[in-house]
């Protein structure tokens, strides 16, 4: 991992090592805590966070999802975020900025709201999250034997850090058995999400990506379809069986992290031309471009640091 200067926590400036809790925090224990997943880019204006305000909002809504009351604004944290871009002075094209809060030290016992919230901001330099060559190649997608939980037993669209247990269960299924990542069925069998991304497929000329019945809502996901829609295609959210996914002309992977990454293998089966595919390669050059800053049209998503 690329350390970075500083951590801030609960709205003081810490240097990287000294962000540190008690080990009976309570979230170690029963697992009730929210993420969040934001990206800084080096534009030609300099660091320009992608999305931030709606990053930001969602992890309030998380919080408010699982009864844990962070204390700051939206804005407070959105401008916490600009300030430790800003004091880590980093150098690379890309900074990946991890807002979270989990319950901290005090209690014990499944009953939580006695525990204290701690609200933590960290950024660092990271590259492709599923490499540099699966966005240019594509990379090989396993379907899981475990299923995303159905909204009966779980809230799939809070960003909680219990919901990841089912996601890193079906990454190490995906990997152990020679892929690179794993595709997630909901509990009627039909597609949900991978275990960080959305999906999407393309197949008759319309782009295609599952509802968000039991999966969270992405971000990612809605700039696609934005970008989609403006280049004129159609694009249809509707159920994926697994069948389908087989006989795509195209499919790919949306997500902070994943960015925009092709996917040339499903099970075994090569998906189009076992390579990024054209429409692909199109939405991906198009989405660098407005995180760079290279796309006017899209510019209000950015919110430069200086």
């Amino acid at each position: 991992m690329n350390e970075a200067k500083y951590i801030w926590m609960n709205g003081e400036f810490k240097p990287w090592k000294e962000a540190q809790t008690h080990v009976l925090s309570h979230t170690l224990h029963y697992g009730n805590g929210v993420i969040e997943g934001t990206k800084a880019y080096k534009t030609a204006k300099g660091y320009a966070i992608f999305r931030l305000n709606d990053h930001t909002a969602r992890l309030l809504e998380s919080a408010k999802m699982t009864l844990i009351e962070i204390p700051y604004t939206v804005e407070q944290l959105n401008e916490a975020q600009l300030e430790l871009v800003r004091k880590n002075e980093f150098n690379g094209d890309n900074v990946y900025l991890r807002p979270f809060a989990f319950l901290g030290y005090g209690v014990m016992g499944v009953y939580h709201k006695d525990a204290p919230v701690e609200t933590v901001l960290a950024a660092w330099e990271w590259g492709a999250y599923l490499g540099e060559e699966g966005l240019k190649s594509g990379i090989r997608l396993k379907i899981a034997s475990m299923n995303r939980p159905s909204n009966t037993s779980n809230m799939g669209k809070a960003k909680a850090t219990a919901n990841y247990l089912n996601s890193q269960m079906a990454k190490f299924e995906a990997i152990e058995c020679g892929y690179d990542e794993a595709l997630l069925l909901d509990d009627q069998g039909y597609v949900a999400e991978a275990s960080g991304a959305s999906f999407f497929m393309v197949y008759k000329g319309q782009l295609i990506s599952p509802p968000n019945d039991n999966s969270l809502e992405s971000i990612t996901q809605k700039t696609v379809i934005e970008i989609a829609k403006d280049m004129g295609y159609e694009v249809v959210r509707r159920r994926i069986s697994r069948e389908e996914l087989y006989i795509a002309e195209e499919a790919f992977l949306t997500g902070t992290a994943a960015e925009i990454t092709p996917v040339r293998d499903i099970d075994a089966r090569i998906i189009g031309g076992g390579s990024r595919g054209p429409i692909t390669e199109k939405i991906q050059s198009t989405y660098f471009d407005i995180v760079f800053g290279r796309n006017a049209k899209y510019e209000h998503y950015l919110t430069y640091i200086d």
